[in-house]
């Protein structure tokens, strides 16, 4: 059965805010300034829509297909979109879907996935970057943020805390991944590169900027 996110996009922002402060929102908004040239994306599991309000607004021309599995999550975020430019209503679609099984359409120079592949196991991962690959336009951008588990005396302790992380989401919304996926392999068996990285609250959370290398083959 899927998780449900349903129950929690009442409260997702002030949950967020009490456990990490503003670095989540640091962490999602770090690269927007990369991606003003952007025409298309595919965003992936963006929550309540702070992100997106965000990104439509530093971009006047992008076109953006937001595809989460929970409906009241997508009505937060559509609210909040369209709250924040008056042109979101012709400029975002949404679709609630499984990105599991998600089949995207058209071709996408933009995918974002901020704190979703941390939902999903390695080979929902992989298999989720091998469905996309065959979408992506030459030199497409893949923005990210995530959890990471930083080297040194703080190792311990970020384990602890995401081992925590994971043991909440999966009574509040039946979440049953346990344990953060390797996203770069994934990413990069399907020919990206990772070009920019900015570590945040002490290097637990990373926000990253993946684009295709010219000479990737078109679908793997």
């Amino acid at each position: 059965m899927p998780p449900n996110f349903d129950r929690i996009a009442p409260l997702y922002r002030w949950l967020e805010y009490l456990t990490f402060g503003w670095a989540l929102h640091r962490c999602r908004n770090s690269f927007l300034s990369a991606v003003t040239s952007c025409r298309r994306a595919l965003v992936l599991g963006d929550g309540d829509g702070r992100f997106m309000a965000r990104l439509l607004a530093s971009n006047p021309h992008l076109q953006v297909d937001a595809i989460d599995l929970s409906p009241a999550m997508l009505v937060r975020l559509s609210r909040r979109a369209h709250g924040a430019d008056p042109t979101a209503a012709s400029r975002l679609r949404t679709n609630v879907a499984d990105a599991r099984t998600f089949l995207p359409t058209g071709s996408y120079d933009l995918v974002v996935t901020h704190f979703f592949l941390d939902c999903l196991t390695q080979p929902e991962v992989e298999s989720l970057a091998t469905r996309i690959r065959p979408y992506l336009a030459p030199n497409a951008l893949w923005l990210l943020s995530e959890f990471r588990i930083p080297k040194g005396s703080l190792r311990l302790p970020a384990r602890a805390l995401i081992r925590s992380l994971y043991f909440g989401f999966r009574i509040l919304t039946g979440l049953r991944t346990s344990q953060l996926p390797d996203h770069a392999a994934a990413l990069s068996a399907i020919g990206l590169c990772r070009s920019s990285q900015r570590l945040f609250f002490a290097g637990l959370l990373t926000a990253e900027l993946w684009q295709l290398k010219p000479d990737s083959p078109p679908g793997v």
